[in-house]
């Protein structure tokens, strides 16, 4: 036998044995052992699926250094290591998944027509698609059942159950990113529909570039521990810590300048740094709050009145936001929120109930959209339950637009207005509504932001509406 032979011989064993020595050895150009991040991540991918406690790996890395492409070939790879793997891919659309699928299926079937030239037969030759049970989007091998199906959020999974759930790049572009009913519909879709085709020791790779601290990523990584899960994370920059790039000849630091400059630095530090694209749009960059109260030498308090602001849900998936606020030399500080879709006769008795405690003495209630019925209904409480006439309750029609006001008085929100130092703890609900609404974009609701900005309106700029 000559070396030629030998060595290629050699490399087919490795390659059965270790998951990088595969693809080095079917694209030996570009899973060069010199490029260290795909080494990486592919004894990742070997490691999370050889290890039976490890249930869940998210990859993030930049466009175009691999990610899809090695994703491909590590379905080969586990098929070729047990072909009774059922794997599941779900990608953005139809098009995209059954490309997918195309690919792994022609791979396995590839002809050798070469003895030099190394094909997937060389490396497992037990392994056959099944004659009659080839479609491009499902697939089974011989000696195998229903093995490969490929979906997307509008296709189908039922019937389908899965050893192996794979999800690559379910996000089109920025305008997607920051859409919050786009990304909820993809949680939806995962939780709800793949979730539920994964079989019992079944694995989950995610695949995909930040966009969104609420993609599928961050609400996986987020969201899964909490559910039990043992998640795994894998991140990638293309431009290191250090100044270097992740690998010069993908993409070389002068490319990535102008990439910057084309698309913009949120954008790119998204596609290329992993760093969410709602972190640098955010409304709120920061909140100012309080350990203590303002109080003088004996311990009363300094307020010079104890207000609230009610926004009122406007339609059944919207939230009532109530705010209780303490007024100290024009400063506001939040004593208390309600923040729920409960229906309004709960949120009545809870809304008069949270005025009564707090020892509100102004309630300035929206009426715009049932808000004035809503506020004598308080009132009512108040006064039947609480044997209290101590709130003003002042019922106002908000007319000015909800969006430019958000805007325009963001600033004093955040210079203005003091949140307890643990409202993270307390109002997680409304925590996250103030902490990730977006300058631009489809906001999924605004209804935290607008009810702040009515503090900002009442103490900071003089009243901007007209009781009714």
């Amino acid at each position: 036998m000559h070396k030629g032979k030998l060595k290629l011989l050699t490399k087919i064993e490795l390659a059965r044995r270790e998951f990088f020595f595969y693809c080095n050895l079917k694209a030996p150009d570009f899973y060069k052992p010199d490029r260290t991040f795909l080494v990486d991540l592919c004894s990742e991918l070997q490691a999370f699926y050889e290890d039976p406690e490890s249930e869940v790996l998210v990859v993030n890395e930049p466009p175009r250094h691999g990610k899809s492409r090695t994703a491909g070939l590590f379905v080969e790879w586990v098929l070729g290591k047990k072909k009774t793997e059922k794997i599941m891919t779900g990608s953005y659309n139809e098009t995209l998944s059954t490309m997918f699928s195309k690919s792994v299926r022609n791979n396995i079937q590839e002809i050798k027509v070469d003895e030099m030239k190394p094909v997937y037969i060389d490396v497992f030759p037990e392994v056959r698609i099944k004659q009659g049970d080839g479609a491009m989007n499902l697939w089974s091998l011989e000696g195998g059942y229903n093995n490969y199906l490929a979906t997307s959020p509008t296709g189908t999974a039922t019937g389908f159950g899965a050893t192996l759930l794979i999800i690559d790049d379910l996000i089109k572009n920025a305008m997607e990113a920051m859409n919050e009913e786009v990304l909820q519909k993809h949680w939806d879709w995962f939780t709800n529909t793949m979730l539920s085709r994964l079989e019992e020791g079944g694995k989950i790779i995610l695949i995909m570039t930040r966009w969104h601290s609420r993609d599928l990523a961050g609400r996986v990584i987020e969201e899964l521990p909490k559910l039990g899960f043992k998640v795994r994370h894998v991140t990638k920059k293309a431009l290191q810590d250090d100044g270097s790039m992740l690998c010069d000849e993908i993409l070389s630091r002068r490319s990535y300048n102008a990439k910057i400059k084309a698309m913009g630095l949120d954008i790119a530090s998204a596609n290329y740094q992993q760093e969410p694209i709602d972190i640098k749009g955010k409304l709120y960059t920061s909140f100012k709050t309080y350990k203590k109260l303002p109080m003088d030498e004996h311990g009363n308090l300094l307020f010079s009145e104890i207000r609230n602001y009610t926004d009122t849900a406007d339609q059944g998936n919207d939230y009532l936001c109530s705010i209780d606020y303490g007024v100290y030399q024009g400063e506001a500080y939040v004593l208390n929120v309600l923040y729920t879709k409960e229906a309004m006769e709960v949120t009545e008795e809870a809304t008069a109930k949270m005025l009564h405690e707090d020892g509100v003495n102004n309630a300035d209630i929206e009426s715009n959209n049932g808000g004035r019925g809503f506020a004598r209904q308080v009132e009512r409480i108040l006064k039947q339950k609480f044997k209290s006439n101590k709130v003003q309750i002042n019922p106002f029609h908000q007319s000015k637009n909800k969006k430019a006001r958000i805007l325009s008085n963001a600033t004093w929100v955040m210079n203005h207005i003091y949140m307890p130092i643990n409202w993270a703890d307390r109002f997680p609900e409304y925590h996250a509504a103030m902490t990730k609404y977006q300058k631009e974009g489809k906001n999924l609701h605004d209804d935290a932001p607008d009810a702040t900005t009515g503090i900002a309106e009442k103490i900071g700029q003089g009243s901007t509406f007209s009781f009714d």
